[in-house]
């Protein structure tokens, strides 16, 4: 299997997976999805687009979503860099609703963050950083929504506090209880 692990996090839909990599001395070679893999360990993904950004230290992406049906799941990495990402579950009805998993992911250790449709998703580069997005769903402007980065009912404890570079339209996002959702928690 070219996946060491699939951990799932403090909520448990949000999962952080740790590919192979087989080093020599060309280089490295590891898989970043492979679709038997991740359906055999209970993550049903499947991918329609990939997006790829580059953030200077500082910058905060996010808090973002898709409305249904245009929702997207979101496979995670960092290419170069690192990064604080951050998964907020904003499916009403949910245990977790309103609360936030994070993880750093760092492109010397390799690992994936997988974040269902349900979640908003952000995160902020900790150095310069080239991520990539893999997304179940295209980008619809239409379904595009979000929630401000430092809404204080959820309080993301961001790494870095001061200096803090985000896009006009980040800046102007509603907190949680202003948002609009339409997703609901089913288990």
């Amino acid at each position: 299997m070219p996946f060491r692990s699939f951990q799932r996090l403090e909520i448990p839909d949000v999962v952080l997976i740790e590919p192979m990599v087989f080093p020599d001395i060309r280089g490295f070679f590891m898989e970043l999805y492979k679709r038997t893999d991740f359906w055999a360990n209970g993550v049903y993904v499947d991918i329609v687009q990939v997006n790829m950004s580059y953030s200077k230290r500082g910058v905060v992406r996010g808090l973002h979503y898709q409305l249904r049906p245009m929702e997207q799941g979101k496979l995670f990495t960092v290419v170069k860099g690192k990064v604080y990402a951050v998964a907020v579950d904003i499916r009403r009805g949910s245990p977790w609703f309103g609360k936030y998993v994070s993880v750093i992911l760092d492109s010397n250790e390799p690992r994936l963050f997988w974040v269902p449709p349900g979640f908003a998703f952000g995160f902020q580069a900790l150095e310069d950083s080239i991520v990539l997005y893999l997304v179940t769903k295209e980008y619809s402007p239409e379904h595009e929504r979000g929630i401000i980065w430092n809404d204080p009912d959820i309080g993301i404890d961001w790494p870095i506090k001061d200096n803090v570079i985000l896009s006009e339209k980040d800046k102007k996002w509603p907190p949680l209880r202003q948002a609009e959702t339409n997703f609901e928690y089913y288990h």
